[in-house]
C-alpha cells in the first residue's frame, strides 16, 4: 500500500467516524499536532532560549566580525556550552512538510475524488476543488471537458463473461491504461480503449470478456463516470458523450485562503509576542525582519495560492493547523513562563540563604 492510498484509508477511518470528510480532515490535523506537541514545546523552549542568549550571542558577532570563519567557531562552541541547537526550531517545519504533500496527493488523487469528490463542508462547495478550477457532475452520463483533459481508471473493473460476472478485477497501471483514440472536441463524443492486458485476468477470460464497468475519471475537471466498455478485438472500447467546462472563480476557496493568511498572521503576532519579555533582547535587525514578514507573508501567500492550485481540503487543513499553533503557543508559553518565575524565586531564595550565612556574628 502506498502512502497515497494509506492517508486515504486514514481520511475514510475517520469519516465513518465523523460522518463527514472535512471533519474528518481536521480531526487528522489535531491528531498530528498532538502527536508534535512535544516538538512544539521544544520549538518554542529553544526560541525562549535564543532570545535571552542574544546579547551574548551579538557580543561574540561584534568581537570577531572581522573574522566569520573564527565568529563561527566561537558561536557553535557557545551553542554546545549551553547545550542550544539554532536549527531545533525547524524540525515541527519539516515533520510537515511531508504530511502536507501527502494529503495533497491524497486529495488530488483519482481515489480521492471516486469516494469524495463531490463532499461539501460548511461553505465549501467541494473539498477537492482548487480556487480556478472546472469541476463537472459526476455519474451523469456525460463528461465536462476542456482542452488537454488527462483521464484515469480505477483500480478495479466488474467484468462480464457468457456465464459469469467478475467484480473487483484488478486494473494493472491504472493512471497509464486509458487511451483515447483520435481528437476529442467539446459537445462531441469522446472514444476510449484499454488493452486487455491492463486486466488481472486469466488468458481463458480475456478471450470470454464481452464488456467491463470501469470507473473513469477526469483529473482535469473532477468528474468521474462509470464507464461500460465492449470487446473490440484485443482491446475494450467505449465512447462517451461530453459538454464544454467552463472554469470558474471558486470564491468559497479564496475565503479559505485568507482565513488561511489572517491566521499564519496571528500566529505570527502571537509567536513575537511571546519573544518579547524583560530577561531577553531581540536583535533591531531581526526585529525588523519579522515584523515586515508578519506584514508581506500573508500577501505573499494569497498571491501564491491564487497561482498554484491548492485544494480546499488542504487549505482546510492548514487553517485548523495554524489555529491549533495560535492555541499551542499561548499554552506553552504560559507554561514555560510560570516555570521561569519558579525557577527565579528558587534562585533568589537560595540568594538569601547565601547571604545570611556569610553575616557577621556580633
Amino acid at each position: 500500500m502506498d502512502f497515497t492510498t494509506l492517508t486515504i484509508e486514514a481520511l475514510k477511518a475517520l469519516a465513518s467516524v465523523a460522518g463527514n470528510y472535512g471533519i474528518a480532515i481536521i480531526l487528522l490535523t489535531v491528531v498530528v499536532r498532538l502527536a508534535m506537541w512535544p516538538l512544539n514545546v521544544s520549538q518554542q523552549r529553544s526560541m525562549k532560549m535564543m532570545q535571552t542568549m542574544q546579547p551574548k550571542i551579538k557580543a561574540i558577532q561584534d568581537r570577531y566580525k572581522s573574522d566569520p570563519q573564527k565568529m563561527q567557531q566561537k558561536l557553535m562552541e557557545f551553542y554546545k556550552e549551553n547545550k542550544f541547537n539554532p536549527m531545533g526550531g525547524c524540525l515541527p517545519l519539516l515533520i510537515q512538510l511531508p504530511i502536507f504533500i501527502l494529503l495533497y496527493t491524497a486529495l488530488m488523487s483519482p481515489q480521492f475524488i471516486q469516494i469524495a469528490g463531490d463532499t461539501s463542508f460548511g461553505f465549501l462547495s467541494r473539498l477537492d476543488t482548487t480556487l480556478r478550477a472546472t469541476a463537472g457532475r459526476s455519474y451523469d452520463s456525460t463528461f465536462g471537458v476542456s482542452q488537454n483533459d488527462t483521464f484515469v481508471l480505477g483500480k478495479t473493473a466488474t467484468v462480464y463473461l457468457p456465464d459469469e460476472t467478475i467484480e473487483n478485477v484488478k486494473v494493472k497501471d491504472p493512471n497509464k491504461a486509458i487511451e483515447i483514440q483520435g481528437d476529442f472536441k467539446p459537445g462531441e463524443n469522446i472514444d476510449f480503449k484499454i488493452d486487455l492486458d491492463h486486466l488481472n485476468l486469466k488468458f481463458a477470460q480475456l478471450d470470454q470478456i464481452q464488456k467491463a464497468e470501469i470507473a473513469v475519471t477526469d483529473m482535469t475537471n473532477k468528474e468521474i463516470e462509470n464507464v461500460t466498455f465492449t470487446k473490440q478485438g484485443t482491446v475494450l472500447a467505449a465512447s462517451v458523450p461530453t459538454t464544454a467546462a467552463s472554469r470558474s472563480f471558486h470564491w468559497d476557496v479564496f475565503v479559505l485562503i485568507a482565513l488561511f493568511a489572517l491566521t499564519m498572521f496571528a500566529s505570527q503576532k502571537v509567536m513575537m509576542a511571546s519573544q518579547k519579555s524583560k530577561d531577553s533582547q531581540l536583535d533591531p535587525t531581526q526585529e525588523a525582519i519579522q515584523k515586515s514578514m508578519g506584514t508581506f507573508m500573508p500577501i505573499m501567500i494569497i498571491g501564491t495560492f491564487v497561482i498554484i492550485p491548492i485544494p480546499a481540503g488542504v487549505l482546510l487543513y492548514l487553517v485548523t493547523s495554524n489555529i491549533i499553533q495560535i492555541l499551542q503557543t499561548v499554552i506553552v508559553n504560559k507554561q514555560i513562563d510560570k516555570e521561569q518565575e519558579r525557577a527565579n524565586i528558587i534562585a533568589d531564595d537560595s540568594d538569601v540563604a547565601d547571604a545570611k550565612k556569610i553575616q557577621p556574628k556580633d
